[in-house]
């Protein structure tokens, strides 16, 4: 079987999931009627009939802790009737769903196995045209047609990203049939997981720009469909709503870039733009900000939107609205991926463009500080996650920008891993609390669901960058990039050593407040907390073994003793991230080796003791002196208030761009239609009435005047004329008559 003419396939498995869940999900899963739409006291009385209280745990109402808790662990619908009296058919929905993940898993894995034998590694699929434009002209003077292919293109870096997204996903699915077993519209959100998970694979197999931004949209509205889940709750429907126009603005970056590509190459593949650019090289970078430097700085904006990071990254904390399987997707193996993969992809324009890049590598920084001390003061343990996820994409971003390409997909492959552990982990401890998210009611809690707590053990401490698991080495390949590239700093550097420091720190904050210490939740909750399901655990230790062994793939060169198996990640990346570099800089890259070993393992050893440092301050903060953190709080009342308001940038831009520029806009838009547009319209009526006004006096009175005082003297003049002509004819007889003897007189005498 040749798996690698087949890849087409593998977008197409979700794809026909999501269709079987449009046509037949209703009948598979009969939805009962909605609590919304139901009176209060029917409601109630549907309730006090319903299954007893420890029925999942679930909280009965949004009230309360609504701000706290997972909405998928208070929808009223859990407390249905039909919701729990599920039909056996129900389970089909998830069977064919996930099962459709893994078939993609499945030939992700056998494609990915075949392309390696391949020399070069890179197989494309062409199925048809798919847009086919007239002729254009270029920036050069030549003519081109804008040629698009409905094609697929399986080289290392698109294997390395259907391998996540597809084994990630798998998982995210499983965990959902346990996670989402009591919710209404349970086929729904299957269907729309298989239809994110489609377009995700669209957009990581597509051969062009332009069939990559239809993959692009798609997981934009997949994430509005998911996010906005909860539809009769205003704050999942506002979050939906916020994502999806956040992105827009991203979006239109991602255009401009893509019809100036095609003006300055002549073209939208991949392949062809790639070797436009290995011709045109020398002559494309000598051009600072030139057409090039504005491609990689549109697509670096897009990115900003996709990625969360500053300043469109205030989409993605709210994310945390829809169901807790989504948050886990959208944060480890979609959506938020596309903008690092998108750069990666675009690694051989982003070299011409250092300029662009030291920007990237600047936002990046800048991204991971300023969410990393954001979420030093969140309550929320989800919303601790979704700060983190766009601290450590900040990381990926810094380490696109000092070039590091192979590293910031690295460290994406391993962060999918323990992010989606540690997400799934916190749906387990919420599953657990009857919905509670607030970390401030939890503690006490790992002798009680030990699984979770040890796989989020796990997920924590790579995260936080312990030697030996999969965080430690991305994330400290990427700080030692900062140093070694020659586009990296000394700033970069200590901002993401910094932001390491953070990251441990509150990451075993929340560790601490939700497994350690005294337990600060009611009795009523206490005597409930139980385990979650095999089918949400097992996950949970598949992932946790990931975060474990992944890392390994990408070992540090200072490792020399190693197989090269433990270097195989940047070897298979090097023909997409370095392959114009490869021949000259190997070299030279061996010779200095022995000379910056030392220097790597100092700052390797720097790294570690920055993030147990940060781990030990959490513990001597949340376990030892709990009393410190409000005395904290007390000292430093301003400090405190910013990164508990988010820096304020929710209100900043709520005022420049909300109510400023939208609603202000708006204001003042109505005040121009109104005044300007309204009142061209009404001036243009008051000018016609008065001119005609004059027009109606110059006619009543000048024309029509001059006509009557004609004729009045004509009328004077004629008086004489009318007396003599009287129109009688006897009178007409009697004067010839009189004149005809008047003038026989006159003669006469003569």
């Amino acid at each position: 079987m040749n798996a690698l003419d087949l890849i087409w396939m593998i977008p197409v498995f979700p794809l026909l999931g999501a269709a079987v869940m449009l046509l037949l999900g209703r009948r598979l899963d009969p939805q009962g009627v909605s609590p919304q739409a139901l009176s209060d006291a029917l409601r109630a009385e549907l309730a006090a009939g319903g299954p007893p209280a420890d029925h999942h745990h679930h909280p009965d109402n949004h009230g309360g802790h609504a701000a706290h808790h997972d909405p998928a662990h208070h929808d009223p619908a859990h407390h249905d009737p039909a919701h729990h009296a599920a039909p056996a058919s129900r389970g089909l929905v998830g069977i064919i769903c996930a099962g459709c993940v893994l078939l993609s898993l499945l030939l992700s894995i056998l494609a990915t196995v075949q392309l390696a034998a391949l020399s070069p590694r890179s197989h494309e699929v062409i199925l048809y045209d798919w847009i086919a434009a007239l002729p254009m002209a270029l920036t050069n003077g030549q003519v081109a047609t804008l040629n698009a292919q409905l094609g697929f293109l399986l080289d290392p870096l698109s294997a390395v990203m259907i391998l996540t997204v597809t084994g990630i996903s798998f998982l995210i699915h499983i965990y959902s049939i346990g996670y989402m077993q009591h919710d209404g519209g349970y086929y729904r959100f299957f269907g729309y997981l298989n239809l994110f998970v489609f377009f995700m694979l669209l957009l990581v197999l597509a051969n062009n720009y332009l069939l990559l931004f239809v993959g692009w949209e798609g997981v934009g509205l997949c994430s509005y469909l998911l996010i906005g889940f909860y539809f009769h709750k205003k704050s999942a429907g506002d979050a939906g709503n916020k994502a999806f126009l956040v992105n827009r603005i991203g979006d239109a970056g991602f255009l401009l870039a893509t019809m100036l590509l095609f003006v300055t190459f002549g073209t939208v593949r991949f392949t062809e733009v790639n070797a436009a650019v290995a011709a045109q090289g020398d002559a494309l970078a000598l051009t600072a900000w030139g057409s090039v430097a504005v491609i990689c700085f549109l697509y670096f904006f897009a990115s900003t939107g996709k990625s969360a990071q500053f300043p469109l990254f205030v989409w993605l904390p709210d994310a945390m609205e829809g169901p807790t399987p989504v948050s886990a997707l959208i944060h480890a193996a979609t959506m938020v991926t596309a903008g690092v993969y998108l750069v990666a992809r675009s690694n051989a324009l982003f070299r011409l463009a250092p300029e662009v890049s030291i920007i990237v590598a600047t936002v990046g920084a800048a991204t991971a500080l300023l969410a990393a001390s954001i979420a030093l003061v969140q309550t929320d343990i989800k919303r601790v996650l979704a700060y983190s996820t766009v601290s450590q994409l900040g990381f990926m971003f810094l380490a696109l920008g000092v070039g590091a390409y192979w590293v910031a997909v690295f460290h994406l492959f391993t962060h999918a891993y323990f992010k989606a552990l540690l997400f799934l982990g916190s749906g387990s401890v919420i599953h657990a609390m009857g919905g509670q998210q607030d970390m401030r009611h939890m503690g006490a809690l790992r002798d009680k669901i030990p699984t979770t707590f040890r796989t989020m053990f796990i997920g924590s401490l790579a995260i936080a960058g312990i030697p030996g698991l999969a965080g430690f080495f991305s994330k400290d390949e990427i700080l030692w990039q900062t140093v070694s590239s020659p586009l990296g700093s000394q700033l970069l550097y200590a901002v993401g050593l910094g932001t390491a420091a953070l990251t441990a720190f509150y990451m075993w904050r929340m560790m601490f407040l939700t497994f350690y210490g005294e337990a600060r939740m009611d009795a009523h909750t206490a005597a409930h907390v139980h385990e979650s399901p095999a089918v949400m655990t097992v996950p949970l230790l598949v992932l946790a073994a990931g975060s474990i062994l992944v890392g390994w793939l990408g070992v540090p060169k200072v490792f020399s003793a190693l197989p090269p198996l433990f270097h195989s990640f940047e070897h298979w990346l090097e023909p997409v991230t370095s392959p114009a570099l490869l021949a000259a800089h190997d070299a030279h890259a061996h010779a200095e080796h022995h000379d910056h070993a030392a220097l790597e393992w100092a700052l390797m050893a720097l790294s570690v003791g920055i993030a147990l440092a940060g781990i030990a301050l959490a513990r001597w903060l949340y376990l030892v002196r709990t009393d410190l953190p409000e005395r904290l709080q007390a000292a430093a009342p301003g400090l405190y208030r910013l990164l508990w308001n988010k820096w304020f940038l929710d209100d900043i831009y709520n005022s420049l761009f909300v109510r400023g520029l939208t609603l202000g806009g708006g204001r003042l838009m109505s005040t121009v239609d109104r005044r300007v547009v309204d009142g061209g319209v009404n001036g243009a009526g008051w000018l016609t009435k008065a001119v005609s006004s004059l027009s109606m006096w110059w006619d009543t009175y000048i024309i029509d005047g001059i006509v009557r005082l004609t004729a009045f003297t004509l009328r004077v003049v004629s008086i004489p004329v009318r007396l003599a002509q009287s129109g009688s004819v006897q009178g007409y007889a009697l004067a010839i008559v009189v004149g005809i003897l008047v003038l026989m007189g006159i003669y006469g005498r003569n």
